[in-house]
């Protein structure tokens, strides 16, 4: 305790990231059979990862006692291939986007630097800006959780060094309006982070604009349209000056050997990555369908839902779902958010039906 007071000012005030909860958590609390629990809380998808991926994952294991490439060129070239941008406006992590977004803080943050967050959004954000020394300033979404360009700016001044936007957002799934994000880019003299992790299941793709802008950086994941959560796989499309001064900062070796053999595969495999998205496209409308008559339903393009249970209270009822086997997302831990959002991932037809059923006899 006494070495306490060697950690960076702040560190203690931060909040501990609420992941969603585990099958095994909800097993033993619950006294339920791991198998017959349904997972719809954390947004993985629900057919797995690709066959080619899980194949060549196996297959790469012999070789897994030598270092992987550092620069992870062959799983770039694939991303290139996937995104049409050049090899120098790709980086890639190895923890997700989570990876992606924290060496980018250490590109550009420093002590008593301002980061905008409009919220409610992805959790991390904040998390990352405090372990960083910088300052989280807050701007509220309408009550349809869209941005304001001119809200946003508003916060700007000359400690602003980033702004973070999650399209389509976590947790209410609705994306930014591409007008709104151009007002942006070029009013704000400072980097705009656009988070698309659930860009695969939507018309909305704004990775285009880095073709546009030098103060772009477009964020993406392997662990949702690919399946690959396990393998915590995070890549990003930035102006080249961007990416050449991110190579220098990154963790040595931060994608190991597995990843980047599964990643290339799962690239190639466009029959998997085609099922997942019909899926999605499919199970939203079931879900959106079965839950308007009890709750309040928000249009989504992610792989998920997000209901308003009022006047019932998240927690209660995602407690009663927990009692079922049935693991959602309480929302209530999202700054901003309130007591009584819940969100669903999109899982198979018969997961959807199951939900759907169980929260009837809730509400």
């Amino acid at each position: 305790m006494r070495f306490e007071k060697l950690l960076r000012p702040g560190v203690k005030e931060i909040k501990e990231y609420v992941p969603g909860k585990s099958i095994e958590e909800i097993a033993r609390k619950y006294g339920l059979a791991p198998d017959k629990i349904i997972k719809l809380g954390s947004n993985e998808n629900p057919l797995g990862a690709s066959p080619l991926a899980v194949a060549a994952i196996k297959e790469r294991t012999g070789k897994i006692h030598l270092y992987p490439p550092s620069d992870a060129l062959e799983l770039r070239k694939a991303l290139s291939g996937y995104t049409g941008y050049q090899v120098n406006n790709i980086v890639v992590s190895g923890n997700g986007m989570d990876g992606i977004i924290d060496t980018v803080m250490r590109l550009f943050m420093k002590a008593s630097a301002e980061v905008i967050i409009p919220i409610p959004t992805f959790l991390y954000y904040e998390i990352a800006t405090l372990a960083n020394g910088g300052t989280p300033v807050f701007v509220n979404r309408d009550e349809n959780y869209n941005i304001s360009a001119k809200e946003i700016l508003n916060k700007v001044n000359e400690n602003t060094k980033l702004i973070f936007i999650c399209s389509p957002n976590n947790p209410s799934g609705n994306t930014v309006q591409e007008e709104e994000l151009r007002k942006i880019l070029e009013s704000a003299k400072t980097i705009v982070f656009v988070d698309e992790a659930y860009a695969d299941f939507s018309e909305c793709n704004l990775m285009g604009l880095v073709r546009e802008y030098e103060n772009l950086i477009v964020g993406r994941t392997f662990s949702k349209a690919f399946g690959l959560a396990g393998m915590r796989m995070g890549y990003a499309v930035a102006p080249e000056w961007v990416c050449r001064e991110y190579m220098k900062v990154m963790t040595p070796f931060s994608l190991d050997a597995l990843s980047i053999a599964g990643g290339i595969a799962a690239l190639k495999d466009k029959e998997h990555l085609g099922k997942t998205i019909e899926n999605v496209n499919k199970g939203r409308i079931q879900l959106s369908k079965g839950l308007t008559s009890l709750c309040k339903v928000y249009p989504s393009e992610a792989n998920f839902i997000m209901i308003d249970v009022s006047p019932r209270k998240a927690g209660e009822v995602s407690e009663s779902l927990l009692k079922r086997g049935i693991i959602v997302r309480d929302c209530t831990s999202f700054r901003g958010a309130g007591e009584s959002l819940i969100r669903i991932t999109v899982g198979t037809q018969e997961q959807n039906r199951k939900v759907i059923e169980a929260l009837s006899s809730i509400i």
